[in-house]
């Protein structure tokens, strides 16, 4: 059976992309995207996937949000706005022989592209996270989600990675990860009462 198009466990690693204290304050539902990353980035450390980011400029942009950073089993620097522009992120993800990458982070229409676009001319299976990627405005979204689907790249959601991830509901995994899923749902029902009660 050919899985090109079926994420597993053993050969995907997750990229989280420039999602940085001082950046995000910017950027379009930043609340969102960061619940989301944050819900896939703790998944991938329950079942083993390794979870990788790159910073661009931290000095001037800060680290990588918490908690996330925190989870991070590598975390390359960059100025080049393709994280494997630099910085031994390519070698390292070429020496790691895992061919699918389920890339998030900001912003969607400058590094996230770019770092997608990069790795699919590298041979990965690249898929985006659509529900964790934003920009500043609308209009880049739309038109970097476009242009990385028409390029190669298979588009996702954060909860459809993660069953995908799991396979079967006989995983031992399973029932932690749900006890996640319906922790996010609850965070999901809390924002969006308050938000009509505003």
């Amino acid at each position: 059976m050919n899985h090109q198009y079926r994420l597993k466990v053993e050969d995907t690693a997750l990229l989280v992309v420039d999602m940085q204290e001082k950046l995000l304050p910017k950027i379009m539902q930043a609340d969102e995207v960061i619940r989301n990353a944050s819900f896939l980035v703790n998944a991938a450390k329950v079942l083993g996937v390794p979870v990788l980011g790159t910073e661009q400029y931290p000095k001037g942009l800060g680290p990588t949000v918490e908690p996330i950073r925190g989870m991070l089993t590598k975390v390359w620097e960059k100025q080049t706005f393709s994280a494997v522009g630099e910085g031994g992120a390519l070698e390292y993800l070429k020496s790691d022989a895992r061919i699918k990458l389920v890339v998030v982070g900001i912003e969607a229409h400058i590094c996230v592209m770019q770092t997608v676009l990069d790795l699919l001319n590298q041979g990965f299976h690249v898929f985006v996270c659509v529900d964790a990627v934003s920009s500043r405005y609308a209009i880049d979204v739309k038109i970097a989600l476009k242009r990385m689907q028409q390029a190669g790249a298979i588009m996702v959601t954060a909860e459809s990675c993660v069953y995908e991830w799991l396979e079967t509901a006989a995983n031992p995994a399973f029932k932690e990860i749900s006890a996640m899923v319906q922790e996010r749902m609850r965070q999901i029902g809390t924002q969006g009462n308050a938000s009509s009660n505003k």
